[in-house]
This record gives C-alpha cells, sequence and structure tokens, in this order.
C-alpha cells in the first residue's frame, strides 16, 4: 500500500471496468453517487476465497466502504446493491450495448472525485432498462450517449440552428458546429439527415419513448452515425466499444 489510509467513506455506484493488479489485486473505476469517479484497489478478490470478487464485476451496483488512499483509495468491504450483469451479458445486443454505456461513462467523466449525480443516474437508469430487457438496446443506448453528452454540456442541436440559434427545424446537419445549421450558417460537407431521424434523436434526448419506439430501422441507423459521430468528435477519440455494438 502506497501511504497510510486517512480517512474512511462510504458510498454507493456502478462498477464502470477493473484491470488486474499483481497476483491477487484487482483495480476497479466506479462511477459513485456522491463522489464522482474513484480508482480503487480491491485486495485479495481474485482469490477463490474472496468475499467480494463477485460483487465487483462491470454492471454491478454496490455500496462500498472505502480508505482514502495516497495514490488509489482501498475497498474494504462491498455489498452488493444489484448486479445487471446476469441479465444483460446473456444478451448479446445488451451486452454490446452495456460496454459502450460503461466505457462512455468512463470517458465522459474524465476528473476523478468529481461528483456527478446526473451521470450517475443515467447510467443506473440505462442498465436497469438493458437488463430488463423492454426496450431496443440500440435506442437504450442512444438515448444515453445523447443525455450523456447533455449532461457533459454538449447537448446537440435539433431544433435551433447551432451557431447562430435561428429558429428551425433546419436541413442540414453539422457535427462539428454541434447539431442542426441554418442555411446561412451550414459549414460545407454538411449532412442531411431525414427531418424523421432529427425527430427520433429529439425524442430518445426527451425521454418520448412511444415516438421513439415507433420509428423504423433506416431512421434508427441514421440517428446511430449522427449520434456516434458527434461524442466521438466531442471526445476526439473514438470509443472501443462503439463499433462493436450489435444494433441488428
Amino acid at each position: 500500500m502506497s501511504g497510510t489510509p486517512q480517512s474512511l467513506y462510504r458510498d454507493e455506484g456502478i462498477v464502470l471496468r477493473t484491470q488486474k493488479l499483481g497476483e491477487a489485486d484487482r483495480i476497479i473505476t466506479v462511477l459513485t453517487k456522491r463522489t464522482g469517479k474513484v480508482r480503487a484497489v480491491a485486495k485479495g478478490v481474485r482469490r477463490t476465497k474472496s468475499k467480494f470478487g463477485a460483487r465487483l464485476e462491470p454492471f454491478s451496483h454496490v455500496d462500498l466502504q472505502l480508505y482514502t488512499g495516497r495514490n488509489l483509495d482501498i475497498v474494504s468491504q462491498a455489498e452488493s446493491i444489484r448486479s445487471y450483469g446476469n441479465e444483460i451479458v446473456g444478451d448479446y445486443r445488451a451486452y454490446t450495448a452495456g460496454t459502450a454505456v460503461l466505457e462512455t461513462a468512463d470517458r465522459l467523466t474524465a476528473e476523478e472525485k468529481e461528483p456527478s449525480l446526473r451521470m450517475f443516474l443515467l447510467v443506473v437508469g440505462a442498465l436497469r432498462t438493458l437488463a430488463e430487457g423492454g426496450k431496443p438496446a440500440p435506442l437504450v443506448l442512444d438515448a444515453f450517449l445523447l443525455r450523456a453528452m447533455s449532461v457533459a454540456g454538449w447537448e446537440p442541436a435539433l431544433g435551433d440552428c447551432a451557431r447562430c440559434g435561428e429558429e428551425g427545424p433546419h436541413r442540414h446537419f453539422s457535427v462539428p458546429a454541434g447539431g442542426t445549421v441554418c442555411p446561412s450558417c451550414r459549414p460545407t460537407g454538411s449532412a442531411m439527415p431525414s427531418p424523421v431521424t432529427v425527430e427520433l434523436m429529439e425524442a430518445l434526448l426527451s425521454g418520448d419513448w412511444a415516438r421513439a419506439e415507433a420509428s423504423q430501422g433506416i431512421n434508427r441507423r441514421e440517428g446511430s452515425g449522427l449520434v456516434a459521430a458527434l461524442l466521438q468528435w466531442h471526445l476526439e477519440r473514438g470509443l472501443r466499444s462503439l463499433p462493436l455494438v450489435d444494433r441488428t
């Protein structure tokens, strides 16, 4: 351990990812409800006798007790609130969408220990919906990505012009500009998506599931492409999990 633990704290969170450390330990990255993103060492969890190793897998909603460490915090207790992993991993479409949810949450919360309650609630809601299986997984993912960008300060313009604010709807869409653009502001190379596709994106952003689920496959695919392009533009590099999402 790299220094004496200074204080004990408790929080609940979603495990975003894990990585091996030494022969028996694991580093877990957790998006917590109150503290924000935390990276912590779970000691001995890769041993078969570990009491809480299985509780600290990705897609798990856990109640944690941690010690503050000099570099990484230390997990001292872990209780399961709900594991979404069993339902999600058993469905390939849900699994690929869920993996993209976790990676996006990790990338959009770059600063450790910066509280982000809205992002935490978005992740919990997306995983719960994917686990329940009542809504198409690709739509759940795109709704999450649009709302996550909004939380990060990058909500796309889907009605008025992204550059000058002129009242829409507008026919052109520019990823670098941040959404729909009027004829005066339209950059070279702007896309011209179907108005129905933009309406679908608006429905996903606002949570109008009746309208979203009534959409056609062609509009869903076009919308997914625009959502992915927006996210990758803001992140400046792609998500490894996004090309693997099963959108069939």
